[in-house]
């Protein structure tokens, strides 16, 4: 097996894909867990949502949005297992993104 390298910060900012092609966000957060001492890739934030999560504003970050005229509450967690990284400058999903579990508002209590 190939071992690939990629650094994590260039992926920050930037669009995922759907396999149909349409863009679903940007990733904003990489989730780890280190295990036996290594660290892994447990799941990636995606989405306007993904930004707030990442940026620990979340109150402050829904009326921005508002305000800025956001009518979409988007957002996704992706695992490790869902993600193309095989082109860091185009990442893609490898499934449907109805497969992919949403950030929701109700996640963040007020």
């Amino acid at each position: 097996m190939t071992r690939q390298e990629i650094h994590a910060e260039l992926l920050l900012g930037e669009k995922v894909f759907a396999m149909n092609g349409v863009a679903i966000g940007r990733l904003e957060e990489i989730r780890t867990e280190i295990n036996k001492g290594h660290c892994f890739v447990s799941e990636f934030l995606v989405g306007s949502y993904a930004a707030l999560e990442r940026l620990a504003a979340w109150h402050i970050g829904r009326a921005l949005l508002r305000v800025l005229g956001a009518k979409r509450k988007e957002g996704y967690r992706i695992r490790w297992d869902q993600m193309d990284l095989s082109d860091p400058r185009h990442l893609k999903l490898l499934c449907d993104v109805e497969e992919l579990m949403p950030l929701k508002e109700e996640q963040y209590p007020t």
